[in-house]
């Protein structure tokens, strides 16, 4: 159990809350490159702030103040310019650091005006990477955005998928260091989705946990595995201080407010051999849906969705003070910890960097991470093992005929991903397998 003032501790992303300001110190993906082919600007909210990104005639990027500080108009309805981005109500202009640049009357009647000098728009960095956009809300100097192992593979296809969830952030974020919940969660009720009763799966033995410098990584042994086996001797991965990675995929789990979740989720697939070399051209996105339009129940069909059926039953804000740990919860401990701890030491010292902050360059060209089955994605397979493999165990996750992360793939990402692979998908349709 925990006390409901650490309780909120951990859950307020305030500005000047402790965690608002330790998650600030991080970048956070907040929308797909691929969503500016359509648009020039975006309405964000992130950790309670009210913000408008866009990308101006420059192919630059900015995130400010949704607001223009001349008389508040929203500026999400702006024009973006070569330079910028103008407010649409008295053309005031303003580029991607805040800074006004063009006043159109004022200029005219006054050039000599120091007006323009003097007003600014809150505005943060924005950057991107493997198809994201990510922000840092942050204070100078920023870090490196992390250049993650999988963001640099070859011969890959790339999906991005977004889920804006009615729960706080950090109990998505517990989920990423619970192992057994895969057993309970997945496996077994999409076995009793896909309307049988049994045999369930293989029950857990053993789990594990241990700290790594970028996060922390669960362990496990299973009936039908030993201690041989990578799931125990590699592990999956809880990284720091938002995210869930298992090889193919990142979960990054966005505070949109105390009350919201944007959950990113990053998707790799590595194409059979015989059709490389392949360059993606374009990254697709969707927005996944989660509740069904014609029960109001949430979507239980697919991994994800039943991960967001879990978070959002505990409520908007868990109640922690009214739980009762087990042994199998070792891990979520230990994270609950070290954010005390980083929030402690940013309290004392507001000059330390917390956990994972990347600054060095040399070590930003590729992070390397303990991934379980790491030659696959490197490697890679023939579209004949492919097709003899058994599509739960490790190579369906390089190549998978099956979607089984989130309901609602749309027609064009499908088609997309069955011309680079070269085989047409199939309907998970409760999905099972070892995660």
């Amino acid at each position: 159990m925990l006390e409901q003032d650490r309780n909120e501790r951990l859950m307020q992303v305030g500005p000047e809350t402790p965690m608002g300001k330790l998650m600030r110190r991080y970048w956070h993906p907040i929308a797909a490159a691929s969503e500016f082919e359509d648009i020039e600007t975006k309405p964000v909210r992130l950790m309670g702030e009210d913000l408008v990104l866009y990308k101006d005639r420059s192919d630059t990027y900015g995130l400010v103040d949704r607001h223009c500080p001349h008389r508040r108009a929203d500026l999400s309805y702006g024009f973006v310019e070569d330079c910028g981005l103008r407010c649409n109500y008295h053309g005031w202009l303003f580029d991607e650091k805040g800074d006004c640049i063009h006043q159109p009357y004022e200029d005219t009647i006054d050039p000599e005006s120091k007006l323009r000098g003097q007003v600014k728009v809150k505005a943060y960095k924005v950057q991107e990477l493997a198809g994201l956009l990510f922000a840092y809300m942050g204070p100078e100097p920023a870090p490196l955005v992390p250049n993650w192992e999988p963001f640099t593979w070859k011969n890959g296809f790339v999906r991005i998928v977004f889920t804006e969830v009615p729960c706080t952030w950090f109990q998505c974020q517990e989920n990423s260091i619970d192992p057994v919940h895969f057993e309970w969660m997945h496996d077994n009720w999409s076995i009793r989705l896909g309307g049988k009763t049994g045999p369930y799966t293989p029950k857990h033995l053993k789990v594990d946990f241990k700290e790594f410098e970028y996060g922390y990584s669960y362990h496990r042994v299973k009936e039908d595995t030993d201690e041989n086996n990578p799931l125990w001797t590699v592990g999956r991965n809880c990284l720091w201080p938002n995210m869930l990675f298992t090889g193919e995929h990142f979960e990054y789990r966005v505070p949109i407010d105390d009350e919201t979740t944007l959950s990113v989720g990053w998707f790799f697939n590595r194409v059979p051999k015989e059709r490389e070399p392949y360059v993606q051209k374009r990254i697709p996105h969707w927005v996944s849906p989660i509740k069904d339009e014609k029960t109001g129940r949430w979507i239980s069909s697919h991994i994800m969705n039943q991960d967001i059926i879990a978070w959002v039953g505990q409520g908007t804000f868990a109640e922690r003070s009214q739980e009762n740990l087990g042994k199998s919860d070792k891990g979520i401990a230990m994270i609950r910890k070290r954010f005390f701890d980083d929030m402690d030491a940013l309290e004392k010292s507001a000059n330390s960097d917390p956990k994972a902050i990347v600054r060095d360059e040399e070590v930003n060209k590729r992070i390397d991470l303990p991934i379980v089955g790491k030659e696959n994605f490197i490697n890679g397979f023939s579209e004949k093992e492919l097709s003899e493999s058994d599509p739960s165990a490790a190579p369906r996750r390089v190549s998978s005929k099956s979607f089984p992360f989130h309901y609602g793939q749309p027609d064009d990402v499908k088609e997309a991903y069955e011309d680079a692979m070269g085989f047409k998908m199939e309907d998970p349709a409760a999905p099972k397998g070892r995660y």
